[in-house]
């Protein structure tokens, strides 16, 4: 079974990105992730009635921007004016997205009952400030107090309880995601959580703490010096 078929819009145009950034073409600009979508899949992306002639550019351009688009999934990361790149999450979902072409679609069947504590994470993670911008495709934009107020820490703590705190976000996070799996799970205010918000927050996670890695080396040892 070729699951190609099975991809939805969003997901074309991300392998589509993957394979500009494969030729060595990232950052890649609107322009040319149109190109790339169309001559990729010509049917899903060309023009009415001149599909092999040209693309609908449309097409791409609303799927890149806007609340759900690809800027705001978390996938693309946007570096300058109409100028993208593949975000760490986009890297991930290409790679699922590529391993699972050799099998059947997997689809979300099932909601999962979250804990208390688990719903609490969640809301406070989403809507965080390193969060927002994230999905804004600007995540170079965050600040190590949105990476602070992501992770619910502050300088007063000392080097284990700042620890604890990581650990505890990367566990929850984790569990989150082995607990969603290809499932679905909604909030109290309604809001249905899948795989890609689970990712999405794991992804923003390992950015931050990628990124601000030397923050919080310093912030452990200025506790050690204190204490």
């Amino acid at each position: 079974m070729n699951t190609i078929l099975e991809l939805t819009l969003p997901e074309k145009i991300l392998l589509a990105a993957a394979a500009l950034d494969e030729a060595g073409q990232s950052p890649f600009s609107a322009e040319a992730l149109i190109v790339s979508a169309w001559q990729k899949y010509p049917r899903t992306f060309g023009l009415k009635g001149y599909a092999e002639q040209y693309p609908d550019s449309n097409k791409v351009l609303t799927a890149i921007m806007g609340t759900k688009g690809l800027a705001h999934r978390g996938w693309l990361s946007k570096v300058g004016q109409k100028l993208y790149e593949l975000s760490r999450e986009g890297r991930h979902m290409v790679k699922r997205l590529n391993e699972g072409e050799e099998l059947p679609p997997v689809a979300v069947s099932g909601k999962v009952k979250l804990s208390p504590d688990q719903e609490t994470l969640l809301q406070t993670l989403l809507a965080s400030s390193a969060v927002e911008l994230y999905r804004e495709g600007r995540p170079n934009e965050a600040t190590f107090a949105d990476a602070c107020r992501f992770w619910n820490i502050n300088n007063g703590m000392n080097a284990k309880t700042l620890d604890e705190r990581l650990e505890r976000i990367k566990g929850g996070l984790a569990l989150l995601e082995r607990n969603v799996g290809t499932r679905s799970a909604t909030l109290r205010d309604g809001r249905l959580i899948t795989q890609e918000d689970t990712s999405m927050l794991s992804a923003v996670q390992d950015y931050l703490e990628q990124r601000f890695s030397r923050h919080l080396t310093l912030l452990r040892n200025r506790s050690e010096r204190g204490g």
